[in-house]
């Protein structure tokens, strides 16, 4: 495999022009600082600590195709993907590839001030909004990060001024839809400002058979008494590859609540940091992964406790089988100052096989003398005892592991505060453990 940094240097430099001609001033003006810093970094690789069990460079050696003219996908995202959860009242947008999309017939009225829409327009029609967020978080990146501020021309904007409660869900569907193999960069920024309320479900699909591969950064800010919640659903094809970095920062007195479910996946790597840095502030990060065949789930987090009186808890369980790769490093990092923290950190694993593999690296760095910190992590299989005890009641063998599996994933999935989507997503997981194909109602995508 040849330098692909070198190879992705000289298109961004070949094309810079047809970049920028696409897209927003505010878009363009932090692309030389993310180019700089790539150049000199290059992709990570095993040697990078955090990157040691997943070799990302090689992903990128395939050659991708990459919309930078911004020729429109010929697909009506409403027509061959729904997406519908019962009861689920939500304001839907789509991503298709990595341009902006909104989905005819669901364009419900917004609380007065909302903003959602796309990246590229409203950066266009709000900048001195914008400049204030917009890659403020990720300037200070991995590489990954960098590379996507270099390509990304279009994503996704959710503004929610103080003082305002969004009651309906905002679902943010991003579709691969592609006839060649394509690289895709996508971008979304949250700002929530002084207490004022939202809730988010990501969606990610794919419907083609063609290698992708999708980065997506996704900043996020909570303001002063705000409160957030974000559910993250990945069920994609084999042949995807996803990079998500998800940067969080947290005023006093906030909430954030993620929560991450990669259902079915190809070579998948999420990292989420979330920065607490208001006194009362308080995180909670959740994560269930399950794996068959040979697919690769890494999901990297660090919650940085900056000031005193704050609390986090964190919760990712893993399910491999077969030949699955499983990755999980979480870091809580207590810095100088950040007094009566209360931190816990649990990561549990079940591999069903002796092919599947698991690496957990929980990790706790504090220097603060008045904390109550926690962590741990286990990695096992399903308890012989308990399945010989429901076959001895009558219970067939393998009903019986489905139980104990689906017992096993259901703690992450108590966490979710949206009714309709925890009874979805039940249903869903169940499915996917009978191995049936794990399709929301309507959805052609996964006919």
């Amino acid at each position: 495999m040849m330098g692909n940094e070198q190879e992705y240097i000289e298109l961004f430099g070949q094309n810079r022009e047809i970049i920028d001609s696409a897209c927003a001033a505010l878009l363009n003006s932090k692309r030389q600082d993310a180019f700089e810093r790539f150049k000199a970094t290059g992709f990570p690789t095993r040697k990078d600590e955090a990157w040691r069990n997943t070799p990302i460079a090689k992903q990128f050696g395939i050659d991708y195709g990459m919309n930078l003219k911004r020729a429109e996908a010929d697909v009506n995202a409403a027509t061959i993907f729904h997406c519908d959860v019962p009861n689920l009242k939500s304001h839907r947008v789509y991503i298709v590839n990595d341009s902006y999309s909104q989905a005819e017939g669901y364009s419900r009225e917004l609380p007065q001030g909302v903003i959602l829409g796309s990246l590229n327009a409203i950066a266009a029609s709000h900048p001195t909004l914008l400049e204030k967020y917009y890659n403020r978080l990720a300037a200070n990146g991995d590489s990954i990060a960098q590379f996507n501020t270099m390509f990304a021309q279009d994503g996704v904007v959710l503004y929610v001024p103080r003082n305002t409660v969004v009651e309906e869900t905002i679902q943010i569907v991003s579709l691969i839809q592609a006839n060649v193999e394509m690289l895709l960069n996508r971008r979304i920024l949250v700002i929530l400002e002084e207490n004022s309320k939202a809730n988010i479900l990501l969606c990610d699909h794919s419907s083609q058979e063609k290698q992708s591969l999708s980065t997506l950064v996704t900043e996020v800010f909570v303001g002063t008494g705000a409160s957030l919640n974000i559910y993250d659903i990945e069920e994609t094809a084999n042949s995807n590859t996803r990079v998500a970095t998800m940067l969080v920062d947290q005023a006093a007195d906030s909430h954030f609540n993620h929560c991450c479910v990669t259902l079915t996946n190809g070579f998948t790597r999420n990292s989420i940091s979330v920065a607490l840095n208001g006194r009362g502030a308080d995180t909670s990060i959740n994560g269930l992964a399950i794996g068959d065949k040979t697919q690769h789930i890494d999901n990297h987090t660090l919650v940085d406790h900056n000031v005193a009186d704050c609390t986090s808890s964190e919760l990712y369980k893993y399910i491999l089988d077969e030949s699955s790769t499983g990755v999980f490093a979480g870091k809580m990092h207590i810095h100088p100052g950040a007094q009566r923290t209360v931190s816990q950190q649990t990561n549990r694993n079940l591999c069903l096989t002796t092919c599947a593999h698991m690496y957990a690296q929980p990790q706790l760095e504090i220097y603060a003398d008045d904390v109550k910190c926690s962590h741990g992590s286990t990695v096992g299989q399903l308890d012989e005892s308990a399945l010989f005890y429901m076959q001895q009641r009558g219970i067939p063998a393998d009903e019986a592991r489905h139980l104990l599996m689906y017992a096993f994933a259901g703690e992450v999935i108590e966490n979710i505060d949206i009714v309709p989507l925890k009874e979805r997503l039940h249903i869903l997981i169940e499915k996917r453990f009978r191995g049936e194909l794990g399709k929301c109602k309507g959805c052609n995508l996964c006919k």
